[in-house]
């Protein structure tokens, strides 16, 4: 994977902000949630089959917000027709539940307009926190954070965090799974439809060797309803993804020194051009 230096012509100024928010079944904390978002170019509801009337609330508490149904399940699912829609410069990934602060989003767009590729949400990092994480959840979490960063070389301090910015220029980078394909005829969830595609969100950026700023966010509790999430399962998943990932990356730079030596020794054995 060639690494990435930037897009010289990012609107640095007054970026557009687009807001993609994954939900099923999040009616009443989108009721509370939307109405405090600041005001931005554009907020995408991407909606998983819900049945509690969750895109009519988000309707009526945001009247311009954008709504999208998603082809398959999963957030990984979820936030790849989310980011197929988006039209502005800078995406926000934004959880339904109440548990992202709003007012923290200025924060995200400030360190990339100060010159991030891309803005990690750290629980774990000077100003953050998080009033929901359980003992078992931090435990992993921190597990894996070791993983990716012996894997990828990094020191992020938070992997499995959901709250990130970053470039609209960047999405075809990430080259994440059609979101528009079927799901089996099985019902089984495709890779990366599920809770990991943080993991390969954050995988691929740091493969890539983009420009990576944490930035401390506080995570606040669920304001109604019960966490799809996992711990254990979801866990694992993360696990598998991170190997998945690394050899991914591995494969993808052998192949591009593979390919860059035969012109490099062509060049060297043509030599300088004689003028006749």
């Amino acid at each position: 994977m060639t690494d990435y230096f930037g897009s010289p012509e990012r609107n640095t100024e007054d970026p557009l902000i687009s807001i993609v928010v994954p939900a099923l079944n999040e009616a009443l904390n989108l009721s509370v949630v939307l109405p405090k978002l600041p005001q931005v170019h554009e907020v995408i509801l991407v909606d998983g089959g819900s049945v509690d009337g969750t895109v009519m609330a988000a309707r009526r508490a945001l009247p311009d917000i954008i709504t999208v149904l998603q082809s398959r399940k999963g957030k990984g699912n979820a936030l790849a027709a989310g980011f197929a829609r988006v039209t502005g410069d800078i995406v926000v990934m934004f959880d339904a539940d109440g548990s992202a602060d709003p007012a923290e989003i200025t924060r995200f767009v400030e360190a990339l307009k100060a010159g991030a590729d891309f803005a990690k949400g750290s629980r774990y990092t000077a100003g953050g926190g998080s009033g929901d994480i359980t003992t078992i959840r931090s435990l992993g979490n921190r597990f894996l954070n070791g993983v990716f960063n012996f894997c990828f070389r990094t020191r992020y301090s938070d992997l499995c965090y959901g709250y990130n910015a970053f470039w609209a220029d960047l999405i075809p980078l990430l080259d994440l799974p059609d979101h528009t394909t079927p799901l089996p005829s099985s019902g089984k969830m495709m890779w990366g439809d599920g809770f990991e595609i943080e993991t390969v969100i954050n995988c691929r950026f740091a493969a890539a060797k983009v420009a990576i700023t944490e930035v401390p966010s506080v995570e606040q509790l669920r304001i109604f309803g019960e966490s799809n999430l996992r711990a254990v399962q979801d866990g694992f998943r993360v696990l598998k993804t991170l190997i998945t990932e690394w050899r991914r990356a591995r494969a993808v730079r052998r192949m591009e020194r593979k390919l860059s030596e035969p012109a490099v020794a062509k060049a060297a054995s043509v030599g300088p051009r004689v003028a006749a």
